[in-house]
């Protein structure tokens, strides 16, 4: 009996130990050598991030343009205008200056035509007059202020922007800031406008208004 339960316990023993090692080497086996086919995945991926023109929030749809404007920050960051994904005029392209900053774009097929910059602190503003006048019914105007786009405009100025479609010509003044999109023959006034007042109690930085960012889509114009 001695012997018998001996070797039984010897038996199970061996089970025991073997068993273990079994189980052991399959699960190791399992977690370094087992692999999902690909069509399972780990799981799912997100969608790479959609390019859009001028880093709008949005894409366009078919038959409009995509702009961004930005104002200046005070006088140390200038602005910036992007029409179509095609950077016009920054600071990176060394063509803006302090005052207002136009660019000029046919409204058909998107071609940049003219961009300029005047200095309505200290510059002449018959120029400006001169470049707004000479505006064709076709072409979009951007427009983006830098530092101080008020001091030298006057009625006439004012009037000519207005018949652009501007809601905020007639009040810009000393170190505001604004960014507009228009046109020659509008109907009515332009939805793509912005304005912020040089107003010490709520200006942003020391003696100017935050910069101002309008970005949208506006309608191809189709002769």
């Amino acid at each position: 009996m001695r012997v018998s339960g001996l070797l039984r316990f010897l038996s199970l023993t061996f089970f025991l130990i073997t068993l273990w090692i079994f189980s052991h080497s399959y699960t190791s086996f399992s977690l370094k050598n087992i692999r999902l086919p690909r069509w399972l995945g780990s799981g799912s991926k997100e969608s790479p991030a959609v390019k859009t023109k001028c880093d709008l929030s949005k894409p366009c749809p078919a038959n409009f343009f995509a702009f961004k404007i930005c104002s200046g920050a005070a006088n140390v960051v200038g602005p910036s205008i992007c029409f179509e994904d095609n950077m016009i005029m920054s600071s990176v392209k060394n063509n803006v200056g302090r005052g207002l900053n136009i660019a000029l774009v046919n409204g058909s097929t998107g071609m940049v035509l003219k961009k300029e910059y005047f200095d309505m602190y200290s510059g002449d503003p018959t120029s400006l007059v001169k470049f707004l006048k000479a505006i064709l019914e076709d072409e979009l105007v951007l427009v983006a202020s830098y530092d101080d786009p008020g001091t030298k405009m006057n009625d006439e100025i004012r009037k000519l922007f207005s018949n652009l479609g501007s809601s905020y010509a007639n009040q810009l003044g000393f170190r505001d800031s604004w960014v507009f999109l228009g046109a020659r023959g509008i109907k009515s006034k332009s939805p793509f406008e912005q304005y912020l007042k040089n107003n010490p109690n709520t200006n942003k930085y020391e003696g100017w208004p935050e910069l101002l960012e309008l970005e949208g889509c506006v309608p191809r114009k189709v002769f």
